[in-house]
């Protein structure tokens, strides 16, 4: 199994969603976040300066079984990309157990 975290625009969301929706990836967690980017100027708009070194982000928790996991990332991938400064970042890590507390399964049962 494997966690998949990815950390992207907050108005690239619904298209993400949609997208994992379409590779079969119908359970995740997300949360808003705030970091801090390599982009150091800051940007006017309509007469006011912005700082974009504090950066709204949303972070997406996703684990899933090793088959889905290249689908998951290519979904993201495909979807949050801009090509601008900033379009976020994805993490894998290994994901040595899981359990569903409700039927006590474990494994890819338990995620599934």
């Amino acid at each position: 199994m494997k966690k998949i975290e990815a950390i992207i625009r907050k108005s690239k969301f619904d298209e993400v969603k949609e997208a994992l929706h379409q590779v079969e990836v119908n359970f995740f967690s997300y949360w808003d976040v705030t970091g801090v980017g390599n982009e150091k100027q800051g940007h006017v708009y309509r007469g006011i300066s912005y700082s974009t070194s504090d950066i709204q982000r949303r972070h997406l928790s996703i684990v899933v079984s090793d088959e889905f996991a290249e689908r998951t990332i290519e979904a993201i991938l495909k979807t949050a990309y801009s090509g601008k400064v900033g379009d976020g970042k994805i993490f894998v890590s290994e994901v040595l157990e899981a359990y569903r507390i409700r039927t006590k399964e474990n494994g890819k049962d338990g995620i599934n």
